[in-house]
């Protein structure tokens, strides 16, 4: 699925024809998503999108009478089209734009949202995240802290949402390689001086991968309509079998938590 690179890339790929924009009419076509679109987003038919921000894997569009809070899910795009484009069986909702443009959103699978909250309201779907992992909140010191006492693989601690928001299957496998750090290896029973460098480790991946684009995956779309090129990268994620790119060791690949994992039993402690 879209992990937060993708999200990012999308954020930064819609943002310019968005801000400061007038939305003309909200068109949807399909309101049965994962979570059914509430009515009450026709709100934005007429509203100037105030700002564009996101958290986590959400992308939150401000208007003056309210947030929409997209998310797409593990298929879901959002693309800018021109009014002229007729929709395809899977785009569910447009935002015609006074600038000529159309923002849609495509979900094959329907396991994204489009979300409305209020002002001065709290999303439930985001007042129980961790903090984003490319912010100053986010350090070693906090994870060692987080970590104490914890039995569950060092993998899916920093997978958990709870923990830091983001770190998606792909990034979690590059992570723990670059970092040498095993994934079954149990969160307690990694040190600080470890996990100083995961976290440093984390930051470079996930800034990498969206500088370039984010990951490519079969489902993922660009907001211009371009894939991302990360994957050309990938140390280990989808190369269990195959030689480690550092000691010609096979890469392993075992499952954790219904997610593949895949380590190198060599450089990988």
């Amino acid at each position: 699925m879209p992990e937060l690179p993708e999200v990012e890339t999308t954020l930064r790929g819609i943002e310019p024809y968005l801000r400061n924009v007038r939305i003309e009419r909200v068109i949807v076509r399909q309101p049965q998503l994962r979570w059914p679109i509430d009515d009450d987003i026709q709100l934005l038919v007429g509203q100037t999108v105030r700002g564009l921000t996101r958290r986590a894997k959400y992308i939150l569009v401000e208007t003056d009478v309210g947030t929409a809070i997209w998310h797409l899910g593990m298929s879901g795009s959002l693309r800018l089209v021109t009014p002229t484009d007729e929709p395809a069986k899977h785009d569910h909702v447009d935002w015609v734009l006074s600038n000529g443009k159309v923002l849609r959103y495509h979900d094959p699978r329907r396991f994204g949202a489009l979300l409305w909250i209020l002002p001065g309201e709290d999303s439930t779907h985001l007042s129980h995240l961790g903090p984003e992992p490319l912010t100053d909140a986010f350090d070693g010191d906090y994870l060692f802290a987080r970590s104490r006492g914890k039995s569950q693989a060092i993998k899916t601690f920093i997978m958990d949402g709870k923990v830091v928001v983001g770190v998606g299957n792909i990034y979690a496998n590059e992570s723990l390689f670059l970092a040498g750090i095993r994934p079954t290896l149990a969160a307690g029973k990694v040190s600080k001086a470890r996990y100083n460098e995961l976290s440093v480790i984390i930051k470079d991946v996930l800034g990498a991968a969206i500088k370039q684009g984010g990951t490519t995956l079969r489902d993922f779309v660009g907001g211009d309509g371009k894939p991302g090129y990360f994957a050309q990268q990938l140390r280990v994620y989808g190369r269990g079998g195959e030689e480690c790119k550092v000691c010609k060791s096979l890469l392993k690949e075992i499952r954790q938590g219904q997610r593949a994992t895949v380590f190198c039993p060599q450089c990988q402690r």
